[in-house]
Protein backbone atom coordinates (compact mmCIF):
# COMPACT_ATOMS: atom_id res chain seq x y z
CA UNK A 1 0.00 0.00 0.00
CA UNK A 2 1.53 3.13 -1.12
CA UNK A 3 1.66 6.42 1.18
CA UNK A 4 -1.25 7.64 -1.10
CA UNK A 5 -3.38 5.30 -0.71
CA UNK A 6 -3.14 5.16 3.16
CA UNK A 7 -3.73 9.21 3.18
CA UNK A 8 -6.91 8.60 1.17
CA UNK A 9 -8.24 5.96 3.23
CA UNK A 10 -7.68 8.07 6.83
CA UNK A 11 -9.46 11.13 4.83
CA UNK A 12 -12.75 8.88 4.16
CA UNK A 13 -12.43 7.28 7.63
CA UNK A 14 -11.93 10.93 8.87
CA UNK A 15 -14.76 12.46 7.31
CA UNK A 16 -17.37 9.20 7.81
CA UNK A 17 -16.42 9.89 11.13
CA UNK A 18 -17.09 13.39 11.34
CA UNK A 19 -20.22 13.03 9.42
CA UNK A 20 -21.66 10.86 11.80
CA UNK A 21 -20.51 13.13 14.78
CA UNK A 22 -22.22 15.84 13.42
CA UNK A 23 -25.39 14.07 12.36
CA UNK A 24 -26.51 13.13 16.09
CA UNK A 25 -25.84 16.27 16.73
CA UNK A 26 -27.82 17.99 14.98
CA UNK A 27 -30.27 15.53 15.00
CA UNK A 28 -30.43 12.63 17.47
CA UNK A 29 -31.66 9.83 15.12
CA UNK A 30 -29.34 6.79 14.23
CA UNK A 31 -31.12 6.74 10.81
CA UNK A 32 -29.73 9.85 9.72
CA UNK A 33 -26.77 8.93 11.58
CA UNK A 34 -26.11 6.08 9.02
CA UNK A 35 -27.59 8.05 6.17
CA UNK A 36 -24.74 10.80 6.83
CA UNK A 37 -22.02 7.81 7.74
CA UNK A 38 -22.56 6.72 4.02
CA UNK A 39 -22.21 10.30 2.84
CA UNK A 40 -19.28 11.32 4.83
CA UNK A 41 -17.64 14.24 3.09
CA UNK A 42 -21.18 15.34 1.52
CA UNK A 43 -22.71 15.80 4.87
CA UNK A 44 -19.75 17.30 6.55
CA UNK A 45 -20.07 20.03 3.29
CA UNK A 46 -23.74 20.50 3.36
CA UNK A 47 -23.32 21.07 7.32
CA UNK A 48 -20.54 22.94 7.34
CA UNK A 49 -22.02 25.62 5.10
CA UNK A 50 -25.53 25.69 5.74
CA UNK A 51 -26.07 24.72 9.40
CA UNK A 52 -22.96 26.28 10.96
CA UNK A 53 -22.70 29.12 8.63
CA UNK A 54 -26.01 29.93 7.60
Amino acid sequence: MSAGTSVVRAGIGFGTALAITLSWTANKSLLWVIIHGILGWIYVVYYALFKHFG
